[in-house]
């Protein structure tokens, strides 16, 4: 049986970004990987235009709550992906030896609706590319 890739998505809040990667991840990625998000400066909510942006991509995050990055969640990752915030170098500590990515995604918070889809439509193809990739 091969191990499923742990993936960790992280943003500054992980209040939108990282929440809709996690979202599209758990969803495109069932059986296939594991996944979690975090942010480095965490919120500690999810922003409710994020759940209804997922609501209408069919997806629910209403019960995904906001994470701090610890040194623990990067032991359990075999790859970080960054979603505009710090790069993955930048914020993993020196003895993470796995996979870094970062995706140059625009916060969407505070703009207009069709920038938030068109963010989260951004997300959901990406996610899907990776998952293709890593699984």
């Amino acid at each position: 049986m091969v191990k499923k890739k742990r993936i960790l998505f992280v943003c500054v809040g992980n209040t939108c970004r990282s929440q809709m990667a996690e979202g599209f991840a758990r969803e495109y990625g069932k059986n296939r990987v594991e996944v979690r998000s975090a942010g480095t400066s965490a919120m500690g909510i999810v922003n409710i235009h994020t759940i209804e942006a997922m609501r209408e991509a069919g997806i629910d995050i209403s019960k995904h709550t906001s994470k701090q990055l610890t040194d623990e969640m990067f032991e359990w990752a075999d790859i970080v992906v960054t979603l505009g915030c710090a790069p993955a170098e930048r914020i993993s500590p020196v003895a993470f030896k796995g996979k870094k990515i970062d995706w140059k995604i625009d916060d969407p918070l505070g703009r207009p609706w069709a920038f938030m889809q068109k963010v989260r439509d951004n997300i959901e193809d990406k996610v899907k590319e990776l998952i293709d990739a890593e699984s």
